[in-house]
């Protein structure tokens, strides 16, 4: 009977170890696999940051409008997933996204055919009013945009 008992225990022993062995290579495979997602977020939010900086520096160089700025960037701060936790871009850029709702139900490209000559410039008028009332506000917003990716601790050359 004691023999029978050493043999239960030796198979309980055995399957707790499997069971560890199998509990412990999960674990590490979910490491992997969170450090590959994190490797992926840095990567879309370098390429994200790149294209902010990028266009911030274009709009207050006056190569790209305001607005069309405003639209991209206000997107684009959308998809930023930063490591340091949730931002809150509207309230940290008021000016920029108080352009961003002004224009972006405006119609752009294709879209913009479909409308009269006089209704385009009617729209184009009333941007062009909307940018010059955000525009000394967006200004400093475009340097601390810049600032931003310091602040990521992602380097610009």
């Amino acid at each position: 009977m004691t023999s029978m008992w050493w043999a239960a225990i030796a198979v309980g022993a055995l399957i707790i170890v499997g069971l560890s062995v199998y509990a412990g290579r999960l674990l590490y495979l979910l490491k992997q696999q969170q450090q590959a997602q994190r490797l992926v977020a840095e990567r879309k939010n370098a390429r994200l940051l790149e294209s902010i900086y990028t266009i911030s520096m274009a709009a207050e160089q006056g190569q790209c409008e305001l607005s069309e700025a405003a639209i991209r960037i206000c997107v684009l701060l959308d998809h930023l997933q930063p490591s340091v936790g949730p931002i809150d871009f509207t309230a940290r850029y008021p000016n920029l996204h108080g352009l961003y709702d002004k224009v972006k139900h405006l119609p752009t490209h294709d879209a913009r055919k479909k409308y009269k000559r006089n209704e385009i410039m009617k729209m184009d008028l009333q941007r062009m009013k909307d940018e010059e009332s955000f525009a000394e506000g967006i200004q400093p917003e475009l340097l601390a945009i810049r600032s931003l990716t310091k602040e990521l601790c992602l380097s610009r050359g």
